[in-house]
């Protein structure tokens, strides 16, 4: 075998050893996303635009859909719960890996990115859809909710009371699909870059610990 073909040869099984190991690791993290366990929450804070653009920054969210809980009927329309009549809150479906953030925390960020003292109102947007609600999905996050609110009432955080309901989850359903990442798919509309980007603005600054890594880098 002459020089050429040799170093051929040892370049063709240097490059199947890097792919192999790229694709033994990349397997890798997928099993290990596998094996995590992780929990759900739903909260309200008005606008679910808003809410989803936040948590989808927070390290060890796995994803943040939008959607309604809480009304009178099972899957209702966008035009049926903005009318009021249903009522349905917007919320946001957090799912998290408990081992890197906690229930606790999220609703931590939930306090301090919204106001929880103005019954059916954020701001501009009125209605019992846009109220402040934490819907458990069991007796820990319950227990875990009425003490956070209770601590959150105690501090200076909020001048006046706070009005959060906290509530048992119902009648939860998706959102239309062009309300998923609304912010990311639409950073120029007039309600992302008015009310949307300096939500988000001070939340990074605010919970800079709790950011995920491509946050935190760009």
């Amino acid at each position: 075998m002459n020089t050429l073909k040799l170093l051929l040869l040892i370049s063709g099984i240097g490059l199947f050893a890097s792919f192999s190991a790229v694709a033994q690791q990349s397997n890798n993290m997928a099993m290990e996303e596998q094996e995590k366990i992780f929990e759900e929450a739903t909260l309200g804070a008005g606008c679910f635009w808003c809410v989803e653009a936040i948590f989808e920054e927070v390290k060890g969210v796995k994803s943040v859909v939008a959607g309604y809980a809480g009304g009178k009927i099972k899957n209702p329309s966008y035009k049926q719960v903005a009318s009021g009549a249903t009522d349905h809150a917007e919320v946001t479906r957090i799912t998290y890996d408990p081992a890197t953030v906690s229930f606790e925390q999220l609703l931590e960020v939930f306090w301090h990115t919204h106001n929880p003292t103005t019954k059916n109102r954020q701001g501009a947007d009125v209605g019992p859809q846009y109220r402040s609600v934490i819907f458990y999905h069991n007796d820990k996050q319950k227990k875990i909710a009425q003490e956070s609110l209770k601590k959150t009432d105690s501090t200076d955080l909020w001048k006046d009371p706070i009005v959060t309901e906290v509530e048992p989850l119902t009648n939860y359903s998706k959102a239309e699909n062009y309300h998923q990442n609304y912010y990311e798919n639409n950073p120029n509309a007039g309600y992302c870059t008015v009310v949307i980007a300096p939500k988000l603005k001070k939340f990074r600054k605010d919970f800079s610990h709790m950011l995920k890594e491509n946050v935190r880098e760009s």
